[in-house]
């Protein structure tokens, strides 16, 4: 439908091709947890064992999400809150929950990009001397004894901070094809050069060999245990960001003949292709330090921020050229979150843009702000690490499986959606999916998602978290996931701006898809007579 009233038409940006779409997507699914989360979820949890759930838990339910995602966010041609809001008119709060989820993300995620920003300049004078740990903690964060939230800030980790804002905004600025696009384009070509150089280089350290076995030496007794397939499927969830709306997102700038099942199956075997990569190289060189240590491999094993910046500056100060070994691993942690930044900042801009019938750089500006402004005010100060532990794993935990849970569920169960979704999916892809694709992601999916969601609540419910203060916990931890749902049911309350996209036509002028609707459940509802719900062919 043609603009009226003074509305100002909003036409959709768009990928170039097919390899844009593919390349941002990896560099969405490509991040910081591929490269310290992985190699240690794998050696804990059976070792070359592990690859059999993981492979499992990649056809079983990430390609399946994968697949799910695309054909709601290219069906429906819009960021999580309008694809929800055009799928079915109660569906938004699903799509504001999911921006929320990244919002919150993004403000942490940054923080650790600086951190690794700083690291590849420490990198060539080795600036972590004899102490990596005290150095990390009190030299470089400065961590309050006292866990709080104060604004006494620190200049070396505000600046690269600030360093990180200012670039995420200005790709964004320059939109999906000229941005993103363009960035992924040339960010994950070099990452994967990078981390390749980095693994040949680690194989060749004395001990290498002796933390591939860690690595790979397979506990097949493990494979009855049924934590291991959690984890494995956790790993899918996180890693590929199934329920963060970047998806929906990303493919909502596809072009209409798009093949969409294809371009999945490549991120989703691409990713996990980086995540072997990083597993060799990083346990190539924990053997190494376990050799120099005089310790098993199990005594130096470990994840997340220890791993990256206490024991891989361990391993470089003793390795043979290490200042390459360090410049090579701290610039591929930038590369490889900087590419997910991006993606996790704009499905906000969008979510803005769709909502407010905002031009680019306007939505960027709005959005990115304000956002560079709370992360540097809770991230660039000397209480920031307990802030940061606590909110990732309580949005990790429960933000995202939950909202990831509530919109299969809805999808699958509530709306009977995935009939019309998987013949979207076969109008346009070449490899078709039939009744196992549904009966995967309304019946597997959902169990996985739900035993994790269970597990984590008793946890944390019995065990508190990582003896904080509960007051503390309670604030950043449950209130935060508790207050994205609240924000999202009131976000979706609001009125959509006369100058959204959000009836008008598609790139091409032609509509786009109606809303999946239930002939006797909805019709009367929303004023529509029996037998013209539509949607369900």
């Amino acid at each position: 439908m043609g603009s009226s009233s003074g509305q100002t038409e909003q036409r959709r940006e768009t990928f170039s091709g097919r390899s844009a779409f593919i390349f941002a997507a990896i560099g969405s699914a490509v991040g910081l947890g591929n490269i310290w989360r992985f190699p240690y979820i794998a050696y804990t949890n059976g070792g070359g064992a592990f690859i059999i759930p993981y492979l499992v838990a990649l056809l079983t339910a990430g390609i399946p999400l994968l697949f799910l995602f695309y054909a709601v966010g290219h069906r429906f041609r819009g960021s999580p809150p309008m694809a929800f809001r055009r799928l079915h008119p109660k569906a938004e709060m699903l799509g504001w929950w999911q921006v929320l989820v990244c919002f919150v993300i993004t403000l942490y995620y940054a923080a650790i990009i600086g951190w690794a920003i700083s690291y590849t300049g420490f990198s060539l004078s080795q600036a972590w001397g004899n102490d990596p740990g005290g150095f990390l903690m009190k030299q470089y964060l400065q961590v309050s004894d006292v866990t709080t939230v104060g604004f006494d800030f620190v200049p070396g980790v505000l600046v690269p901070l600030l360093v990180v804002w200012v670039a995420t905004i200005a790709v964004l600025a320059l939109g999906v094809q000229g941005g993103i696009a363009r960035l992924s384009m040339i960010f994950m070509p070099l990452l994967f050069l990078m981390f390749g150089v980095l693994v040949v280089f680690a194989l060749f350290l004395p001990g290498a060999s002796a933390g591939l076995d860690a690595l790979f030496t397979p506990n097949w007794s493990k494979l009855t245990d049924s934590s291991i397939w959690i984890a494995a499927y956790g790993q899918i969830f996180f890693s590929l960001s199934v329920g963060f709306g970047i998806m929906i997102t990303y493919a909502s700038y596809l072009k209409k003949k798009t093949d969409l099942t294809s371009s999945a199956l490549v991120v989703g075997f691409a990713n996990s292709a980086f995540e072997l990569l990083a597993g060799i190289g990083v346990f190539s060189a924990l053997g190494f330090m376990a050799l120099q240590a005089g310790k098993p491999v199990s005594e130096v094993a470990a994840s997340g921020i220890g791993l990256a910046f206490i024991g891989f500056p361990t391993i470089i100060s003793e390795a043979p050229f290490g200042t390459l070994l360090g410049v090579l691993f701290f610039a591929s942690l930038v590369f490889a979150g900087f590419t997910s930044i991006v993606s996790l900042l704009e499905v906000t801009v969008s979510a803005v843009k769709d909502k407010l019938g905002l031009g680019r750089v306007t939505a960027t500006l709005v959005v990115g702000v304000p956002s560079a402004v709370l992360s540097m005010v809770l991230f660039g100060t000397t209480t920031s690490l307990n802030l940061l532990d606590v909110t990732d794993a309580f949005i990790n935990s429960f933000g995202i499986v939950v909202v990831a849970l509530t919109v299969v569920l809805t999808l699958s169960v509530g709306l009977n959606a995935l009939p019309v979704l998987r013949n979207h999916l076969n109008e346009v892809s070449s490899f078709k999916v039939g009744r196992r694709w549904q009966a995967v992601v309304a019946g597997v999916t959902p169990i996985i998602l739900g035993y994790t969601l269970i597990n984590s609540l008793q946890q944390r419910l019995r065990e508190g978290y990582n003896d904080m203060p509960g007051w503390f916990v309670g604030t950043f931890g449950w209130g935060v996931v508790i207050s994205i749902i609240v924000l999202a049911w009131l976000l979706a309350k609001l009125a959509w701006s006369p100058n959204s996209a959000l009836g008008q036509p598609d790139v091409d002028g032609q509509p786009v898809a109606g809303p999946i609707l239930d002939d006797k459940l909805d019709a009367g509802r929303f004023g529509l007579p029996a037998g013209s719900a539509g949607g369900k062919s």
